[in-house]
């Protein structure tokens, strides 16, 4: 593969006084080739910060909440054709703006960002088949770590820092991989299609749904196989564990509703309605609140943990699809 990474004034974190971190909820606008900040407090967007280019489709904030890190994955979808991204773009959120870029060097289509035990970032990089190691520091490309399968859109990593997990959207399967040996492990059908990953707290469980059928594979991380199926009321997208490792949040955007399933027991035990085309959901820090992108409705959805109600939907830029939290 070639590395190519580019550093602009990234520098500028270093300097960066240690003064408290305010909370921000990051939302990838996805139909304006931009990053919005949104204040969660507020319950809008206080800044949009254009790309340079093409879409991030997904975004993930540094541990410290000062940056966002956005792969720009192109103007398509996975597996259509289109632009193949080639570059990431790093946000400096107090000030709303890019200040440094990792490029690498060729079409690679990079998509879902993940910070490891490590330190390191992970992206997805679908087009090398392979997930990316950058240092978020130098913003070099470090390394890589080969799918075995094209496709491999999304990512999930253990919380021991030992494996990761790829849900490889065309071929329909789960690529196992080994990170400290930079190597994959196993490859597990899942069906003709599959999308979106999460793994539960405990590293016990991956999750990942199953797009030609209402049903969610679970698997089980021991055996590296899948272990049994939820039934749902629909097809499936995005997954999210609550903190507490006791319920698993999974959207259906065709029915416009979040199923819950019990980890326990496996099953569903509630469904929430949310806004039009939910598609991925978000547990903030303090177990309390998630978010949901609802991708066709333009809005994030709030819901509180304890009622299981939307308590009130964000207004986030048209096509806004992926989330994550920025601050402690």
């Amino acid at each position: 593969m070639m590395l190519k990474p580019v550093v602009a004034t990234i520098a500028v974190i270093t300097l960066a006084a240690p003064t408290a971190i305010a909370q921000r909820l990051l939302v990838a606008q996805k139909g304006e080739g931009s990053l919005a900040i949104v204040d969660p407090a507020a319950g809008k967007v206080i800044a949009s910060i254009p790309e340079g280019g093409f879409t991030g489709h997904e975004v993930i904030a540094s541990p410290d909440g000062r940056l966002a890190f956005v792969p720009i994955y192109g103007d398509s979808g996975v597996g259509r054709p289109g632009t193949d991204g080639h570059n990431m773009v790093v946000v400096d959120i107090a000030s709303a703006k890019v200040i440094g870029n990792v490029d690498w060097g060729h079409g690679v289509r990079p998509h879902m960002p993940i910070f490891g035990k490590d330190g390191m970032l992970y992206v997805t990089t679908e087009l090398d088949k392979t997930i990316s190691i950058i240092d978020p520091k130098s913003l070099q490309i470090v390394g890589a770590i080969p799918t075995g399968q094209p496709e491999s859109h999304m990512l999930a990593l253990s919380h021991d820092g030992q494996h990761g997990y790829t849900a490889n959207v065309g071929p329909g399967t789960v690529s196992v991989l080994d990170i400290p040996g930079r190597k994959t492990v196993a490859v597990i059908p899942i069906s003709a299609n599959t999308q979106r990953i999460s793994i539960s707290p405990d590293d016990k469980w991956v999750f990942t749904a199953d797009q030609t059928q209402p049903r969610l594979a679970v698997i089980d991380t021991a055996t590296n196989k899948v272990g049994l199926w939820v039934p749902l009321e629909g097809v499936a997208y995005g997954t999210a564990p609550t903190l507490d490792g006791k319920f698993l949040l999974v959207t259906l955007p065709k029915n416009g509703k979040l199923a819950v399933v019990d980890i326990n027991t496996m099953k569903v035990v509630r469904s929430i309605q949310t806004p039009p085309d939910p598609e991925e959901v978000l547990v903030r820090p303090g177990n309390k609140t998630a978010y949901i992108s609802c991708v066709a409705s333009h809005t994030v959805a709030e819901l509180d943990l304890a009622t299981s109600k939307i308590t009130r939907t964000i207004d986030d830029g048209k096509n806004s699809d992926g989330i994550a939290w920025a601050g402690r």
